[in-house]
């Protein structure tokens, strides 16, 4: 019984380590953007991932978005990382990014470059590229002082169960943003 109990302890001790390396990169939970302005929350809808504005400094309207009956909805809880797939290469999606700033929906990818930086790039014309680094928030948008309700009086998106966040994704009219 002893030699069992201490082969079963060497094995946890041996293979432990190799489990957690192989373990898949998880890209979800809070992320702050580079310019500190907002949070955006990447949630996994089953086969793919989203992302939506889960608090912003100045919270307000998608007022550039093309599909006018668009325009009116709030910024906090609108996606932003959409449809995002995983790719052959280990920590990387690929799918569509909204801008909110002009409007329009890019091509895009998400990398982890380290569990705590989400590197996101965003391509036009398929060549013209941006990107930058996002870095994983310490704590969740609804505990930021200030910021628990959105300009609509609503809880802030990023309370909401993960299985919300995907069934109102889906049902967006128009484009997938």
């Amino acid at each position: 019984m002893r030699a069992v109990f201490w082969t079963l302890l060497a094995m946890c001790v041996t293979t432990g380590p190799a489990f957690a390396r192989n373990r898949a990169p998880d890209p979800t939970g809070e992320w702050r953007v580079a310019d500190g302005k907002a949070l955006i929350r990447v949630v996994d809808c089953g086969k793919a991932l989203w992302g939506v504005v889960s608090w912003a400094a100045r919270p307000g309207r998608d007022i550039h978005n093309p599909n006018a009956a668009l325009r009116r909805r709030p910024t906090l809880g609108m996606p932003i990382l959409l449809n995002m797939q995983p790719t052959d290469e280990r920590g990387h999606w690929e799918g569509q990014i909204y801008n909110a700033d002009d409007g329009r929906t890019y091509d895009a990818s998400i990398a982890l470059s380290n569990a705590g930086t989400l590197h996101v790039e965003g391509c036009a014309l398929g060549f013209l590229c941006g990107g930058e680094d996002w870095t994983r928030a310490r704590r969740s948008a609804p505990h930021i002082a200030g910021h628990e309700r959105g300009t609509t009086g609503e809880a802030s998106p990023a309370s909401a169960p993960a299985a919300t966040i995907c069934s109102r994704v889906a049902v967006v009219p128009g484009r997938p943003h």
